[in-house]
């Protein structure tokens, strides 16, 4: 039977929360986000326009992610975290270039920062089969 196994499902359901939760707060505050995760709020209608995008473009992760987690098609799934592995480290990657490169700052960069690349460890092995339970 091709299902999703429980640690992919694990790892999904997870993941929709995380995304819908910081594509909501993008979507609905998306200057307080920025202010947050970098220490500077956005200044322009363009910024918060961009953000709000950012921020339906999370919601959407999120729920493919939540329809991913169930019995069917593991295929479809094990596709859905491959795509996530990308984010999650280019998230990472940008968040690290952001503090380092830029001198950007602020309380939630760094617990972002490790929190994308705990979840990019934590897809792989996913994809791995590896035991990767909460």
């Amino acid at each position: 039977m091709n299902t999703v196994e429980p640690h992919l499902g694990n790892l999904l359901t997870v993941t929709a929360a995380i995304e819908v939760g910081a594509g909501i707060m993008m979507l609905a505050l998306p200057s307080l986000a920025a202010t947050l995760l970098l220490g500077s709020p956005l200044d322009s209608a363009a910024g918060s326009t961009v953000a709000r995008v950012a921020g339906v473009a999370l919601i959407a992760l999120g729920v493919a992610c939540w329809r991913a987690r169930s019995p069917g098609k593991s295929g479809a799934a094990k596709g859905l975290v491959g795509a996530m592995v990308i984010y999650n480290a280019g998230v990472a990657a940008v968040l690290v270039y952001a503090s380092l490169g830029l001198k950007l700052s602020a309380f939630g960069l760094w617990p972002a920062v490790l929190l994308h690349a705990v979840m990019t460890v934590w897809c792989v092995m996913c994809l791995l089969n590896g035991p990767a339970q909460i």
